[in-house]
């Protein structure tokens, strides 16, 4: 009874946690492009609340390889089933997106592909590829998933020479069976160390993000970033968890802002270059501004 009460606590959105609807006109616009170029976002499918404010800013990120994912995380919108063959056009028309859209910064992530050789690792090259070739100038930065730990995936991506490379640790290990099954938190480390070891030469930051009110505890979230730190992550980005269906993960708790702000200094003291720590911080929020390390 304790629990449910609980849970039906944390189900009512605090006054923090209202969205705030901006420029409808320049939404539908960027709308429209998407549906015309045949595109996926993650803005849509993984139901982010930061979409009305991105996309009146003309700012979208890009989802790969269709909308279902072959995982089962406890937390994620994105359907799962079936999953899609690959368009070998995706790639060009992600980089007429972005030149249509005159991005200086774009966000590329995709479903995870466990049924792929290569986990969808030349998807994500010959996309990086598309882009520079489109939109010269652009930073560009994916948001991968672990490809099964393969080192030879990983080193494809690597090799096109994002500016970020993300790939999101999303909580603390105690939590990873019932939020992350099928993944595993020491592969993920592993991703970024591996990543880390290509600066400055092919990428200039790498990045990973954390979802807080699932149950951790402060002192796993602290633990967390020692690890992440150990493994030279440049930036953070941590946001409250938000229950995208009844049949998802429930929230355990809301964290209010200023606990937010104490866990950006808190990080920051521990050596990250930019954390970005919010209520509605997503992975690619203000991600322009994390290639410059800014805080």
């Amino acid at each position: 009874m304790l629990r449910r009460t609980l849970h039906e606590r944390a189900a009512e959105r605090p006054a923090w946690m209202k969205i705030r609807l901006r420029d409808q006109a320049t939404v539908d616009d960027v709308s429209e492009m998407m549906r015309e170029l045949r595109l996926t976002t993650v803005c849509e499918e993984a139901k982010c609340p930061n979409l009305f404010e991105c996309w009146a800013e003309r700012t979208a990120t890009f989802m790969l390889m269709g909308e279902v994912c072959t995982r089962h995380c406890g937390f994620c919108a994105v359907a799962k089933g079936d999953v899609q063959l690959l368009d070998p056009h995706e790639p060009a028309h992600v980089a007429e997106a972005v030149e249509r859209l005159k991005l200086d910064h774009a966000v590329v992530t995709s479903v995870n592909r466990d049924d792929l050789p290569d986990g969808g690792a030349r998807h994500f090259a010959a996309t990086i590829d598309a882009i520079r070739q489109r939109r010269p100038g652009c930073q560009i930065e994916v948001l991968i998933p672990d490809f099964g730990g393969s080192t030879e995936a990983l080193d494809l991506v690597l090799a096109a020479a994002p500016e970020v490379l993300n790939h999101n640790v999303e909580t603390v290990p105690s939590l990873y069976k019932r939020v992350r099954n099928g993944s595993d938190f020491e592969r993920s480390l592993g991703v970024l160390s591996r990543a880390a070891r290509a600066r400055p030469g092919l990428i200039r930051r790498t990045k990973s993000g954390v979802m807080v009110g699932l149950g951790e505890s402060r002192e796993e979230l602290h633990e967390t970033f020692l690890a992440l730190r150990v493994a030279e992550v440049d930036v953070l980005t941590v946001g409250q968890y938000l229950q995208p269906t009844a049949k998802h993960l429930p929230i355990e708790r809301w964290v209010p802002p200023e606990e937010f702000a104490e866990i950006r200094d808190e990080a920051l003291g521990l050596g990250f270059l930019h954390v970005e720590s919010g209520p509605f911080v997503r992975s690619s929020y203000h991600a322009k501004r994390h290639v410059e390390g800014e805080s």
